[in-house]
Formats: C-alpha cells, structure tokens, sequence
C-alpha cells in the first residue's frame, strides 16, 4: 500500500469521526435558540396578566373625569388620606363631608379598617327636596342612619359589584348589579367615579343618596 492511499484512508476516518460531533453541535445550538425563544414568550406573558391587573385597580367612570390631577384631591393625594379627610378634599362631596360632620361620624369612619363608601355627590343630595334634605340634617339619628347605609364592613372590587348583596353599617342590605364601567346600587343609583382608593376604603362616588327603607 503506497503512501498516496494511506494518506486517503485517513483523510477519511478523521471526516467520519467529525461527522457526528459537527451534527451534535447543529442540535445544541438549535434547542439553545429553540429555548430562548421559550423563555422570552414565558417572560412576557406576565407582564401581559400584571399589566391586565392593574388597569383593572385603577378608578373608572366619567365623573373620575373631573378629579383634580394633583395635590391632596387627587387618586394619589386620596389614597394617602383616611376616607373622611379624604372626601373633604374633593369638592364634589362637600355636601356629604358637612352631613358626615353633622352626625358626628368623622372618626368613626377614618378609624374604620378595609371599608367601602357608597359616597353621593353634591348633585345626589340636590335630588332630595330641600326641606327634606333641612329635616334629614337636623335629625342625627336618622342621619347617622342614613349615612351608615352607604358604608359596607369590607372593601369591594368591581368584580363583586357585578351581582352582589351587602351588609351595611346601618344594618341594612345594599344591593349592586353591572358590569365593566357601569354599576347600579340599589337599582337606582349609578357609580360615577369607581373603585377609588383611600387610606382605610375603597369608594364608589354615586349620583344618587341611598335612602333606607323605612
């Protein structure tokens, strides 16, 4: 065998020997491409669900529209506020922050833990004919009661405003139905501002007071 076909044979056998380490090389890095691409969907996923979430958490409705963009009146300057001192700064609830006051009922819903106001607007209060609204003030006990039954003992999300039955503080049972944007509470009411944050309390702002039955 001369050197010529030696050098051949060999030549060979060092091809067929790289062979497979080269096919095995190709497979790593395709399943390397193949799970970055996996973790790259995996890692966006959540930030998909996050990002979902907390659109959900933010206050919705029209009248959010009028909410000053800044300073202690604000969603932000709110949620730093207990839910009373939070409401007297905003100027659409000065009626309900005067009749909170009138029945003595300041601390005791800024001491209050986790709960939900049903807070009417000035304009709710106009509905009421003023010489009913007059005698609602100057009667405490039936205010306090009046009051109170705009107050549920938990905080609610919209989700459970859908279709649900509550317990309020004046002993009474409030009712809210809806979906997305729009809500009813005791089917006459309608949430204008939603879902806002307070120190202690979530509150739904209503253009209607809820009068409990007699």
């Amino acid at each position: 065998m001369n050197t010529r076909h030696l050098r051949r044979v060999a030549v060979a056998v060092s091809a067929a020997a790289l062979l497979p380490l080269a096919l095995t090389a190709c497979s790593g890095d395709s399943d390397t491409s193949s799970d970055a691409g996996a973790d790259k969907a995996a890692s966006s996923a959540p930030a998909k669900a996050t990002e979902s979430a907390a659109t959900m958490d933010e206050p919705f409705g029209p009248g959010c529209a009028s909410v000053p963009k800044e300073g202690a009146g604000s969603f932000k300057g709110m949620a730093q506020d207990p839910v009373a001192t939070a409401a007297s700064n905003n100027p659409a609830l000065s009626t309900l922050v005067a009749a909170v006051k009138q029945a003595g009922l300041v601390d005791t819903l800024n001491s209050a833990e986790n709960i939900t106001v049903f807070a009417p607007t000035n304009d709710a209060f106009a509905k009421i004919p003023k010489a009913d609204l007059d005698k609602l003030l100057a009667n405490k006990a039936e205010l306090t009661k009046v009051l109170t039954a705009h107050v549920v003992g938990e905080k609610l999300t919209p989700m459970q405003l859908e279709k649900g039955s509550f317990d309020t503080l004046a002993k009474t049972k409030l009712t809210t139905a809806g979906s997305g944007e729009e809500y009813t509470v005791n089917d006459s009411s309608k949430v204008v501002c939603g879902n806002v944050p307070t120190a202690n309390a979530t509150v739904y702002i209503v253009d209607t007071v809820l009068m409990p039955a007699a």
